[in-house]
């Protein structure tokens, strides 16, 4: 049996508890006698020794059964503590046991004592810290004189093995790391340093405890607090001075929780069986062994047990939670329960043995999941290890908390370790989805609870990265860490100075096979490979000067503070350790987090306030040069002269021969400069001399493409100039590389990528470049005449007819009076307008008579209850985000009159100065009826009007038709639908007297007269309108065959659905990997063949000749595919900033290679890659030239721009950036003009590469044919449904109200309405949401500070602010603003943090740096637009904007698919949110619709032109047959 515990030397009571008791004292005329007994009972119950405890016990059990008065109870108990004190005071023997086991002045037992702990006198103090555990020596019995001093002298650095892989010891600032939850081992290992650092910090701790133990007398005593080495002064809680009326309340010193709060509990005390620690150790239930063994003798670490039904509390007696930095603050904390040998699994108090006041705990620790779900987590006494199973009752709660934080960081770990690229809203989702494992007292997880333990989250996330591979991108940097270390306020680096041992990747997870490595055609292998083998090591030399300049830390976080470890690969590789020096990474325990996080944040951001660039100047400017006539002579005689000039074939320049056609190279007047290229298209002498005419080539690196371009490739410009011959350099040769006849049969052949030899003087072509809108056409085919071979210069011509096109002209003279001219007809690029004809005309170009109402102004800000409301004062922009309040005028609509020009003085018309008198149009919301009646009314809806105005004919924007309705032969909405810009009308409106009218006959019959039925478009260069207006004219024969089309990453299909619409493809196939949006897609087309595998994996089966799949459908073969279209994603590579090697490699073997080669192997007539705005800015530009570098090398027109989805007909803003392509022979597309109004933010759709601005060819950039498309047009009709409406089918309860809902609803009588569902949040967001205010632009700001009782039966609380907020200073009445001490310039104590509050804690915290979060918890605006729908509609997420108008909820898949313009008939498939994730990732309809429409006219056009050319030669053939 071992020897029993001897009796403890006495502990002082702590000076806050002596001060306490004196108050108590001086107050007891104010307290009752048994208030005041009570009181003092509660303060030092815990530190009264057993007897005394016993006692007392007894005498409330006289005081039950009623043996006792309650008079004579409390005289006894007042005796009792009368003399407990007294001897605390006193020399008495003191009775008070001993709280730390050291005595008043910190020494602790003698020598002897020590010796006769042990009956082998070995030395006892020599113990091992490890983390601060203890491990027990002697035979057979357990030494009981240790409790301080094993926590001061285990320190001599062996390293331990036990149970625990990670823990917090009390005197190192740090907590537990998930990695031993991942490693189901069991080994604590620790290095020597940490062992150091503990002991020293140990030491110090001790001293400064024993110094002001002597200093203690009654003093109002401040915690030093050691961290660090540093003394942090925590604030001072008791306060002489009253307090004003706006002091924060008090917090408990030791355990930070406020005293006003109604949950802070109190340890309810032990049972009277209870033992201490030591003697509890010593209980033969506990011991492993049978009694004959020896059995501690076998220990070499701390005996280890289980502990159940435990609480864990600090010395006044308070339930704390112990993973908030107590423990590592040195603040003591004890524990209570039933101790468990470590053999038993079963958590009931059965065969335990009650144990009280564990502790001090030394250290808590976290251990491998149990097998499954649940991690073990352990505390260090100075005695024992003890692994924590069920919490008490009263402690459940906290404990609960603590074992979500640890479940939730496996989670995320997990979810991140495979998934990467997700957003803040996806890990949202997987958190919300994951059901807690059983036995843990939660029943779900939400983003209170992630935002809560975010701090010890990330962590987590950094202490995963360190222990990975130094060349994997650390997960920190993830978009979705980023967006959480933003919104939860996270400070980084912050445990990893204390951590210094090498942690290893915890168990592998499987990873998530995620896409295979790329399959290529040769073609893009070799383009990609020979680009960037030598591109990134420029990158990288220029990067290296680069990085000298850079700072490469923050310098404030702890982990810039450390010292090099010597150790890591990057230490190894630095001089100073002896390595090389070259890979000038920092130390591994050196990264700097806070610097990665900014640099990955800088990466996504895109700037759209462009500065305009000069645009490319012309390559020089012909100036003068001093001629050397004798390197220059003549050759033959001219060959015409034209009075000044005298034109020659050839010329002898430094004996060489050239002639007319011959191309050279130019010397630049900057020497340093290249040469410049030219063809020669003319020579002749003249008084300048002996001159040329250039026409000039563009060298690659002087495109788009800059210095991915081949550099011996050239493409042909409109520039040309005169220079003088002098300036020539010598000859060249430029080859045009056409593309082969059999050119859409070679795709991914082994081709040579070299085009030409490099022999320094030859080039080749094989494109021309329209620098304005980095368009990449086959050259034009313009020829010269007889009778200009001599100087005929194609991009002179080109120029000309250009200009000779946008020239206004006026035709067909009808009459003259009233000193005008007029005319029947006028033109401007290239569009004919005639009288009768609809014509539009920007917003100011005439007003109504009508006055319009004062257009909405938000009301006047009134002053708000800032005690109520404390986050309003955040509101004091003006802008609210997805308003329509800035958004244009559509175009005016007139119908031309008369055209006519003024008659000059002497008496000829003034034609470069035409005019139009016009009847003006009304649309509906310039009546009196203003915006409501636009709501109503059909979208090309006018009204007659007999109001003239006479315009300029440069101020017409475009042409349209307007016909009066009861004339047309079809119906209203097939009219519409036939053709863009339609409109109609069926009444005229009267200003005057506010009414509406048969329209007169005179305005009807216009619209019969076979005139103005035209479609013209008002191009830019006029391309397409010319052959639209022809076919509207021409008898509509020509029946379009579909574009047999592949749908690449299709998703749910958005894409091909717009087409579709346009009539333009039939998408045969479709590959989608992710299995609910390829069902979605089947549902859709039914006939379409959906394949859910990889595309890297079809690619090479199609290309090694397999003609099925193993499923066995069919695979499209070379020659099958017309159209290619998709998105691939682009993650992994999505910075902003320059390649390098990992992140080439990335890109390598990403699917936007993969679809190239999709690309280059079918060879479609057509192909188009839509994708995020940034794609265009992606690693500086980098993967937007490789892309299209690919695209010309395999003989592909292309472009690319940025449209936004809100000018084509949907409610939200969406940018998009679109590469298009044509093979050789077709019409390149251009980009659909919008056909919306939309808010001119949103619109900045430039796009700027190596500091060059590039425009897409769109002309209407300030207005458009129609209004702009609201949240009200979108939704309005849709049925009232509640938080977490699951119903899947539900009747529409109503008629459509707006001409969206008309279009969206579709034709056919649809009763059923799909999909109207919406995600059930948590009870705290559902409150959340239920008290923001319906006005326009309410969001989180607008939230009210109360108390509210939530659906779950809980209540919320108040925020409190705590502290001075420099930057916004106090309220109106004086209260503070600040919720951390952050904002006072201090680190972020995590003693501050709440949780369960209406107005959420992180929201304030942080709401300084990130635009006050303006949009989180935001209402849509009924008047304005979505923000970019998203995968998961998440009020705190990146677009907080998705709580419906009105009701109290977020928006329901339905509505997203309404602002993304999808019929209600589409289908979609699988759970809410994998319908919203199918929603937000595809491309709006409407979109996808207006560039299929331009894909069509190109289609059309060049049938056209095959038919023209057929019956040009079946003329000449019949001519031929006739001669």
């Amino acid at each position: 049996m071992p020897a029993r515990a001897a009796p403890l030397p006495p502990a002082p009571l702590p000076a806050e508890l002596r001060r306490r008791l004196q108050d108590l004292e001086r107050d007891e005329d104010s307290l009752s006698e048994k208030e005041c007994v009570k009181e003092k009972l509660s303060l030092i119950h815990g530190f009264l020794q057993a007897d005394v405890q016993n006692q007392l016990s007894e005498l409330e059990a006289k005081l039950r059964c009623e043996e006792l008065s309650e008079e004579r109870y409390l005289a006894k108990v007042k005796a009792l503590l009368h003399q407990e004190l007294s001897a605390e005071n006193g020399d008495a023997v003191p009775l008070l046991q001993a709280s730390n086991g050291c005595s008043k002045n910190g020494a602790y037992g003698s020598d002897e004592d020590s010796e006769r702990a042990g009956p082998d006198g070995e030395e006892d103090s020599a113990m091992e810290m490890e983390e601060a555990a203890a491990s027990s020596s002697s035979s057979s019995s357990v030494p009981t004189l240790r409790a301080r001093k094993a926590r001061r002298s285990r320190s001599n650095g062996e390293s331990k093995k036990s149970l625990a892989s990670s823990r917090v010891t009390r005197s190192s600032g740090r907590q537990p790391t998930i990695l031993g939850m991942f490693s189901k081992g069991s080994n604590k290992r620790k290095s020597e340093e940490v062992n150091r650092e503990v002991k020293q910090e140990a030491m110090s701790v001790e001293k400064e405890e024993e110094e002001l133990d002597e200093k203690e007398q009654d003093e109002k005593r401040i915690k030093i607090e050691t961290k660090e080495g540093l003394d942090i002064k925590d604030e001072i809680t008791q306060v002489k001075t009253t307090p004003p009326a706006k002091t924060t309340p008090p917090k408990c010193i030791d355990c930070r929780q406020y005293l006003d709060d109604p949950d802070l509990k109190f340890f309810q005390g032990d049972p009277d069986d209870a033992l201490e620690e030591p003697e509890m150790l010593t209980d033969e239930r506990l011991s492993l062994f049978d009694a004959n063994e020896d059995g501690f003798e076998s220990y070499e670490d701390l005996p280890q047990h289980k502990v159940t039904s435990f609480s864990v509390y600090d010395k006044r007696g308070h339930l704390c939670p112990f993973d908030t930095g107590l423990i590592e603050r040195n603040i003591e904390l004890y524990f209570s329960g039933a101790v468990k040998p470590i053999y038993d699994d079963n958590p009931c108090l059965d065969g335990g043995v009650r144990a009280k006041k564990l502790g001090p705990i030394n250290a808590w620790w976290i251990t491998g999941f149990d097998g499954g779900e649940k991690a073990l987590i352990g505390f260090t006494t100075a005695f024992a290890d003890y692994i924590l199973m069920e919490p008490s009752e009263e402690y459940a709660p906290i404990f609960a908390l603590m074992q979500e934080k640890i479940y939730m960081s496996k989670i995320v770990v997990e979810f991140l370790q495979n998934n990467r690229d997700v957003s803040y809203e996806d890990l949202l989702n997987k958190i919300e989805t994951t059901v807690p494992p059983a036995g843990l007292n939660f029943n779900r997880f939400t983003e209170d609870s992630l935002l809560r333990h975010a701090q010890f989250v990330v962590e987590q996330v950094e202490s995963y990265d360190e222990a990975g591979d130094s060349d994997e991108p650390p997960v920190l940097i993830t978009p979705c860490m980023r967006d959480l270390i933003k919104l939860a306020g996270v400070t980084l680096g912050k445990r990893r100075a204390v951590r210094r041992q090498a942690i290893r990747h915890p168990t592998k997870i499987d990873k998530d096979k995620g896409p295979t490595k790329a399959t290529t055609t040769k073609l893009v292998y070799l383009i990609f490979d020979t680009f960037f083998s030598e591109q990134i090591e420029k990158d990288e030399k220029e990067d290296d000067k680069e990085n000298a300049m850079k700072r490469r830390r923050c310098g404030v976080c702890e982990v810039c503070q450390q010292p090099e470890c010597g150790k890591c690969k990057a230490c190894q590789n630095m001089v100073k350790f002896g390595g090389s020096g070259r890979s000038k990474q920092a130390c591994l325990q050196r990264r700097c987090p806070n610097l990665a996080v900014r640099e990955a944040d800088e990466d996504e951001e895109v700037d759209d306030n462009i500065p305009e660039m000069p645009s490319p100047k012309k390559m020089l400017q012909g100036r003068k040069k001093k001629q050397n006539k004798s390197r220059i002579s003549w050759v033959g005689e001219p060959i015409k002269s034209d009075g000044k000039k005298d034109y020659y074939q050839r010329v002898c320049i430094d004996s060489e021969t050239l002639e007319v056609g011959d191309c050279v190279s130019v010397s630049p007047d900057d020497p340093t400069k290249p040469l410049y290229l030219a063809r020669v298209t003319a020579m002749w002498e003249d008084s300048s001399g002996q001159m040329f005419h250039a026409h000039w080539f563009c060298p690659g690196s002087d495109t788009v493409l800059g210095a991915t371009s081949d550099p011996l490739e050239l493409f042909l410009v409109d520039e040309c100039e005169d220079m003088q011959l002098s300036y020539i350099h010598g000859k060249v040769k430029v080859i045009y590389k056409a593309p082969s006849e059999n050119w859409s049969m070679e795709g991914g052949l082994d081709m040579e990528i070299k085009m030409v030899e490099d022999d320094g003087r030859t080039y080749f072509y094989q494109m021309w470049y329209d620098q304005e809108y980095a368009r990449f056409e086959s050259p034009p085919k313009t020829q010269p005449t007889e009778d200009n071979k001599y100087k005929f210069c194609m991009s002179c011509t080109r120029l000309d007819e250009v200009r000779h096109k946008e020239i206004p002209k006026v035709a067909e003279p009808l009459e003259e009076g009233d000193g005008k001219m007029f005319y029947a007809m006028a033109t401007k690029n290239g569009v004919q307008y005639r009288v009768g004809d609809g014509v539009y005309l920007l917003p100011e170009a005439f007003s109504f008579s009508m006055k319009p109402a004062s257009p909405a102004k938000r009301p006047k800000k009134e002053a708000v209850d800032e005690e109520l409301y404390p986050e309003h004062y955040r509101k004091y922009s003006e802008y609210i985000k997805g308003s329509n309040l800035d958004a244009p005028d559509p175009y005016r609509v007139g119908r031309i009159k008369e055209i006519f020009c003024n008659i000059r003085s002497n008496g000829k018309p003034n034609e470069a100065d035409i005019k139009l008198r016009i009847c003006k149009f009304y649309r509906p919301e310039n009546t009196h009826k203003s915006m409501k009646a636009s709501y109503h009314a059909d979208i090309n809806l006018l009204y007659w009007s007999d109001e003239e105005t006479t315009v300029d004919f440069r101020a017409v924007q475009g042409r349209c038709t307007v016909v009066y309705g009861e004339d047309l032969t079809e119906s209203i909405q097939d009219y519409s639908a036939g053709g863009l810009d339609r409109f109609y009308f069926l009444e005229a409106y009267n200003a005057k007297t506010k009414s509406f009218e048969d329209p007169p006959n005179h305005a009807r019959s216009s619209g019969n007269k076979g005139k103005g039925k035209g479609k013209g478009k008002g191009k830019g260069k006029g391309k397409s309108s010319v052959s639209c207006e022809q076919s509207e004219q021409e008898p509509v024969e020509l029946k379009l065959p579909k574009l047999r089309t592949l749908d690449v990453f299709s998703g749910c299909g958005g894409l091909s659905e717009g087409f579709h619409q346009a009539g333009v493809s039939e998408t045969l196939w479709a590959i989608e990997m992710w299995e609910p949006a390829a069902q979605a897609f089947r549902l859709n087309n039914p006939s379409t063949t959906v394949f859910t595998e990889d595309c890297n994996v079809l690619l090479k089966l199609v290309m090694s000749g397999e003609k099925t799949n193993s499923l066995g459908q069919k695979l499209p073969q070379k020659g099958d595919v017309e159209m290619l279209c998709g998105g691939p994603p682009c993650q992994g590579f999505s910075g902003m900033n320059r390649f390098n090697s990992r992140t080439y490699s990335k890109f390598k073997n990403s699917l936007v290679v993969s679809f190239l080669s999709y690309c280059d192997y079918y060879r479609p007539r057509f192909f188009l890659l839509e994708n995020v705005r940034n794609f265009v800015s992606f690693k500086r530009s980098m993967v937007l030239k490789l892309t299209l570098r690919c695209l010309v090398r395999m003989g592909y027109q292309c472009t690319f721009g940025v449209l936004q989805a809100g000018q084509y007909g949907v409610a939200q803003t969406r940018r998009r950036a679109i590469v298009l392509a044509a093979a050789p022979g077709e019409k390149l597309p251009m980009f659909p003009e919008p056909l919306h109004v939309f808010a001119p933010r949103a619109c900045q759709l430039s796009v700027v590469v190596d500091d060059k601005k590039f425009v897409s060819n769109i002309t209407r950039t300030y207005s458009g044919p129609f209004r702009t498309i609201t949240v009200r047009d979108t939704m309005s009709d849709l049925p009232e449904i509640r938080n977490g409406a699951s119903a899947l089918e539900i009747s529409y309860n109503g008629e459509p109200q707006s001409w969206f809902q008309r279009q969206i609803r579709g034709s056919q009588y649809q009763p059923i309405l799909r999909d109207h569902i919406c995600k059930d949040m948590s009870a705290l967001v559902a409150a959340r949401m239920r008290h923001i205010p319906l006005a326009p632009g309410s969001d989180w700001r607008d939230l009210p500070n109360i108390e509210v009782r939530l659906s779950d039966g809980t209540t919320t609380r108040k925020l409190r602010y705590t502290h001075h907020e420099k930057k916004n200073g106090r309220s109106s009445s004086g209260a503070l603003r600040g919720v951390c001490s952050c904002v006072e310039g201090k680190p972020c104590d995590p003693a501050d943090r709440q949780f369960n509050t209406l107005i959420p804690w992180c929201l304030p915290h942080t709401g300084n740096r990130h635009n006050h979060w303006a949009g989180l918890y935001g209402r849509l605006e009924w008047d304005g637009f979505f923000s970019t729908t998203v995968t998961n509609p998440e009020p705190m997420g990146k677009q907080g904007r998705v709580l419906h108008p009105e009701q109290h909820r977020v928006v329901s898949v339905r509505e997203c698919a309404r602002s993304q313009g999808f019929p209600d008939t589409y289908r979609l498939f699988g759970n809410i949110l994998d319908k919203h994730r199918q929603v937000g990732n595809a491309v709006p309809p409407p979109l996808a619709k207006a560039i299929g429409l331009e894909i069509k006219s190109c289609v059309l056009a060049k049938l056209r032109e095959d038919m023209a050319e057929t019956s040009a030669l079946e003329k000449m053939e019949t001519m031929e047959t006739a001669d």
